[in-house]
């Protein structure tokens, strides 16, 4: 019989956690070489790059399109039996392309595939991978199921493997899970939970404001005899910087520098400095700025990029100005990041000239605009009046190979829609969803609120009536049983259905926000600066 665990249609979350108590040994089948420890890419992993369709806008169109053109070829052979024998390269490039693009529905059926090659055999990493991908995109339950496969498998699971796993409950909030977990990992010959495996427990927390179990989790370090890296205290740093915690910012560096054995970098210098900036407080980013340097940490592209954002949010154009005119004298090119900052910058300052000076720069430049560049441009033309450069930006990026992603058309709809013209809202909604992007909670409440707006009130409890069947639809999930027997290699799980309650996703609040009380769009600008 077929195994068909990782078919996303058919999900499950076992009831029993981990099937059998194993001593783990680090070794296992041998390993494609590579200079990443995969430990150390779950903890860098927030300091990314920006993921899916926002880089896609990096690549080339072709590139992009023969990849998704591999990864739907390969995945179209999951469900046939007869597709054994294939080429290992191309069942492992295309795995491996729809990982780094996030694609985890793609990368699990393609997973199913490549578990039925002859020449198939189970390696720790790849599994690693795997859970490292899910725990961004946020599938704990599919992580849960991956790792019992993985013991179906007859592999043991090493220390990054449980690492992964921890991060793959952590980010999605299963925080219990997480801990469950390092606890099982205390009982393990040679998978105890070192400093990697806590960084990642840190963040988790940190991510979810939960800074009371980040001081249990230190005490617990310290208790084992574990020391904290710069991982670590940069991890902690972070967190308290993200929520304004200014004083445990700064308590946490001087722990770090008191350690004796870690020394802040890059990573402390960007989270401290762009705390300050970022609420405001000029003078204290300016103070840190120059801390920084005399404890001999040098600026990145980063760093500018924080203070040209930092400088334009409190309408200082002058130090904003100052500091691209150092960044050209020391021969540091500003990337399209900086140019979406500076644009972002003036469009909320309602600046138009000179947004439209920077956008012209840009180009010239031979820099690309991207669809964050077209959103800062659409929401400041639109708050402006200026439809018909709205019109005109549209066919700009007809004439490109932007990726367009929900964000972006969230924006147009919203222009739009404040503009009132229903016809053309409408049209970009369905050209939306054409171009496969997922309306969200932001399409709906715009559209209702412009609905509503122009008295047409049964269009707007008809579109919110679809949301809420929509956010139904997407609660919906198959929930499995194991049944204790098992037929070759594979488990036997029997399925039962059960529909959770969409109050989750569409709550009593956002209902009682469509219906008549302010809808706020936030145009999306996550620079990742």
């Amino acid at each position: 019989m077929e195994l068909n665990l990782l078919d996303p249609s058919k999900l499950s979350w076992s009831s029993s956690f981990f099937l059998a108590p194993f001593t783990c040994s680090t070794k296992c089948l041998t390993e494609p070489t590579n200079n990443s420890n995969p430990r150390t890419l779950l903890i860098i992993a927030r300091k990314g790059s920006p993921v899916g369709l926002h880089r896609s806008s990096k690549k080339n169109l072709s590139q992009i399109l023969r990849t998704e053109a591999a990864i739907k070829a390969i995945e179209r052979k999951a469900n046939s039996d007869k597709y054994n024998r294939l080429w290992p390269r191309a069942v492992l490039e295309a795995l491996d392309d729809a990982i780094r693009e996030n694609q985890w529905e793609s990368a699990l059926n393609i997973f199913v595939l490549l578990r039925k090659q002859h020449w198939y055999e189970p390696r720790c990493q790849t599994y690693t991978k795997m859970l490292v991908m899910l725990g961004k995109c946020k599938q704990p339950k599919q992580a849960s199921l991956l790792f019992e496969v993985m013991q179906t498998d007859g592999l043991q699971p090493t220390i990054d493997v449980y690492t992964a796993l921890v991060s793959a409950y952590g980010l999605s909030g299963y925080l219990d899970k997480a801990f469950e977990t390092v606890d099982h990992m205390k009982s393990v010959s040679d998978c105890k939970p070192d400093v990697y495996t806590y960084s990642i427990l840190i963040n988790c927390c940190t991510k979810l404001h939960r800074f009371d179990l980040v001081e249990h989790i230190i005490a617990e370090m310290s208790f084992l005899g574990i020391e904290c890296s710069t991982i670590t205290y940069n991890t902690v740093i972070d967190g308290y910087a993200k929520v304004e915690r200014f004083e445990e910012m700064e308590q946490s560096l001087t722990d770090m520098l008191e350690s004796g054995t870690r020394v802040p970098d890059i990573f402390t210098f960007n989270s401290i400095v762009g705390a300050y900036g970022n609420c405001g407080q000029i003078e204290k980013m300016e103070k840190w700025f120059e801390e920084f340097q005399v404890m001999g940490i040098k600026p990145d592209l980063m760093t500018f990029n924080i203070l040209i954002k930092s400088y334009g949010k409190v309408g200082n154009y002058d130090k904003m100005f100052s500091v691209i005119e150092f960044m050209k004298k020391r021969f540091i090119s500003p990337s399209i990041v900086t140019y979406n900052i500076v644009i972002e910058a003036f469009g909320k300052a309602g600046k138009i000239d000179k947004m439209d000076e920077f956008f012209l720069k840009m180009k010239h430049q031979g820099m690309k605009p991207n669809s964050i560049t077209y959103c800062s441009l659409v929401s400041a033309y639109s708050k402006a009046g200026l439809l018909k450069k709205v019109d005109s930006i549209m066919r700009q990026v007809e004439n490109t190979n932007v990726i367009l992603d929900t964000p972006f058309f969230n924006c147009i709809i919203s222009a739009y829609g404040r503009a009132g013209d229903i016809e053309k809202m409408v049209e970009f909604f369905s050209e939306m969803k054409e171009r496969n992007c997922k309306p969200d909670n932001i399409t709906f409440a715009t559209m209702i609120q412009a609905y509503n707006a122009q008295g047409m009130i049964d269009a707007a409890q008809d579109l919110e009536n679809t949301m809420i069947r929509t956010a139904r639809s997407s609660a919906a999930h198959l929930k499995e049983t194991a049944v204790p027997n098992k037929i070759g290699n594979f488990l036997v799980y029997k399925k039962v259905i059960q529909i959770d309650s969409a109050d989750s996703i569409v709550n009593e609040s956002t209902i009682a926000t469509l219906r008549g009380k302010d809808v706020r769009v936030h145009i999306y600008t996550s620079y990742h600066v």
